[in-house]
This record gives C-alpha cells, sequence and structure tokens, in this order.
C-alpha cells in the first residue's frame, strides 16, 4: 500500500504575510533631522544625533514593529557634493538605499528655502518612481510670513508626493508621519523579530556613542575630521564592560585640541560616552581613548574599507 503525500509537502503554504512590511529610505540634505526623527518614532535612540552637519556615515537600520506592521528605516548620510572619498561613499550608500527602497521619506528643513542639494535629492526621487512622503521639518524656526511660501517651495520639488509637517525635536506631527507612512508600505514577510530595534552590532553602536560625543565637544573641521574604532569590547562580568577605543584625527594640531588642557576634554568625552554606554550594556563600563593620528584618512581607501565604510549589499 502507498502511503499518500501530504498536500503541504507538494504545495508548501506561503510564508505568512503582514498588512504592512517593508523598507523605507530616509534621505535629505545633511542636517535636516533625520536621525531625530528616525529615533522618535523608534521611541529608542539608534542613530547619533549633532547639529552638525554630515553626522550620519553609514547607513543605519531602525526597525519598527507593531502587530501586524514591520517598517524598516534606513536612516542614511546626507546628500551633499562629496570633497573626499569618504564623502563619496556616504552620497553612494544614500542613493542606492533610495534606490531600493519600498517608500521614501524625504526630509526637508522648512526655515530655508531648497537648495541645490534638495533639489538634487528631490530629482532622484522622481527617477525612483517610488511612493513618498515630504516631512517639512522644523516648523518652529521659520517666520509666519515664510510658512506658506518655504511649504510651496518644497511641495513644488516632489508635487506628486504626500506631504505634511511636523518638529522632529519635540516629537510634534511624528505620529502623523508614521501612520502615513505605514498605509503605503506594500504586505510582506516579517524581515526580522517583533523586539530586535536595529541590525547593528553593539559594537558599532558603541563607537558611534563616542564619536558624537567628539562631534559635541569640538568645532569647527575637527568633529568631520574623527573616525572611532573599537579595537576592545569585553564583558568582564556580568556587571562589567571594557570597551578600548581609538579616536583617529587626520591632523597633528588636531590631537591636543581632542586631548584638551591636561587631559580635560578627552575626559569630559569618555564621561558622557561612558554614561550611554552604561546604558547601552546594562553593565558599569571600564572605558579606555586614545587619540591617533591617520593623515588624511578620509581620502585613504584601505583605511575606510577597514572602518567599514562599503555599500551594503542587504537586498
Amino acid at each position: 500500500m502507498t502511503e499518500s503525500v501530504p498536500e503541504s509537502a507538494i504545495n508548501p503554504l506561503p510564508e505568512p504575510q503582514l498588512a504592512h512590511s517593508g523598507y523605507i529610505a530616509v534621505v535629505g540634505r545633511p542636517n535636516v533631522g533625520k536621525s531625530t526623527l528616525m529615533n522618535h518614532i523608534l521611541g529608542e535612540k539608534i542613530a547619533i544625533v549633532s547639529p552638525k552637519p554630515q553626522t550620519t556615515r553609514l547607513t543605519q537600520l531602525g526597525i519598527y514593529t507593531e502587530g501586524d506592521v514591520q517598517a524598516i528605516f534606513v536612516d542614511t548620510p546626507g546628500i551633499h557634493k562629496p570633497r573626499h572619498s569618504l564623502g563619496q561613499f556616504m552620497v553612494a550608500i544614500a542613493v542606492s538605499a533610495l534606490r531600493d527602497a519600498d517608500v521614501i521619506l524625504f526630509v526637508v528643513d522648512c526655515s530655508d528655502l531648497p537648495n541645490e542639494e534638495d533639489k538634487r535629492v528631490a530629482q532622484l526621487i522622481r527617477e525612483s518612481g517610488s511612493p513618498a512622503l515630504l516631512a517639512i521639518n522644523k516648523m518652529d524656526r521659520v517666520k509666519p510670513e515664510d510658512v506658506q511660501p518655504h511649504v510651496d517651495a518644497y511641495r513644488a520639488l516632489v508635487p506628486n508626493a504626500d506631504w505634511t509637517t511636523l518638529i522632529a525635536k519635540l516629537g510634534d506631527g511624528v505620529p502623523e508621519v508614521l501612520k502615513r507612512l505605514i498605509e503605503k508600505l506594500p504586505a510582506g514577510p516579517q524581515y526580522y523579530p517583533e523586539d530586535q530595534l536595529s541590525d547593528t552590532a553593539v559594537r558599532q553602536i558603541a563607537s558611534e556613542i563616542i564619536r558624537e560625543k567628539v562631534m559635541h565637544n569640538t568645532e569647527r573641521e575637527v568633529p568631520h575630521a574623527v573616525a572611532v574604532e573599537v579595537d576592545e569590547f569585553k564583558e568582564r562580568s556580568a556587571t562589567l564592560t571594557y570597551i578600548g577605543a581609538s579616536i583617529y584625527v587626520e591632523r597633528d594640531t588636531q590631537k591636543p585640541i581632542i586631548i584638551g588642557k591636561g587631559g580635560a576634554l578627552l575626559k569630559k568625552i569618555s564621561t558622557e560616552a561612558r554614561t550611554e554606554l552604561e546604558t547601552l550594556t546594562n553593565t558599569q563600563v571600564y572605558l579606555e581613548l586614545r587619540v591617533k593620528v591617520h593623515k588624511d584618512w578620509r581620502s585613504d581607501d584601505a583605511f575606510l574599507q577597514r572602518m567599514g565604510y562599503k555599500l551594503r549589499k542587504d537586498r
């Protein structure tokens, strides 16, 4: 007697589909509030934030899962005119994320009229053919008489896109942004576990936290000439984590600036970073920072590759 083969073995059932699932590229020129907005949506600090432009250098995934929705935000570097290999890399990964996205979130700064970088981003969005939401940010910084002209100018860049206004740093308008984005996502699979917020390793997040504190405490060209590499990350016990990291600068003259008089600034950077790292690891942290010079590292392709600046191939 021949045993019958279950129908499910011949025609396996498809994977469960969520009502809304997909990737959202968060794009815009530097310093318009992309990372701030993403952190508010997730309710956690995933991306570092700084008032200085070009803070984000790598794409950073932020994963929002609620009920039958999984929205995967891809926070990208600001699209700008690059001046070195690092800048070229940053623009390339932003453009790549934009072209691969299911939905595009175009964040702009309403306190200024659109500039050439905004126009470049808008052109890429129009060429992509993907659904887009224009998030007109920093409404608290706009003079009342400028609100309508500025809003109209940005809407004209992507006339077929949905749009809304917000103040990302206060969270005003953020729920509406999330609602409209979810509506645009197609049905699809659940890509990540429901409790996962990012695909970035803790070690990489630690290096970004340290870099953020350097940026907050330095001025002019120094913040942009800084790279951070975590050399050691060891859990020495259930309650203590050792982190050793190197802070790289491009010039001999920049090293003493970061160290400060009598090591005061480096100590301040270390204290601020350690506070966040202890929250990240849920342990006490022993943080050891070293400042090193790697001349013109932003134009050194081999160094950039070592630091992880290479195009993602996730999708």
